[in-house]
């Protein structure tokens, strides 16, 4: 995998992060910062393996 594609995953989940939750962050502090990041980080997860479809093979 190319820097060039890790750099544009990571763009894309940052995107949908912003685009679900928030533009930017609302605390000012740096440490405050990474927790709110995080906890987006988390949630996104959730709603992303919450929607998850099981599949089953049909015979």
């Amino acid at each position: 995998m190319t820097v060039y594609h890790r750099r544009s995953i990571a763009e894309t989940a940052m995107y949908r992060v912003k685009q679900l939750f928030s533009d930017h962050l609302s605390l000012r502090d740096y440490n405050e910062q990474v927790a709110e990041a995080i906890d987006m980080i988390y949630a996104l997860n959730k709603i992303t393996l919450a929607s998850i479809l099981e599949t089953v093979r049909v015979d």
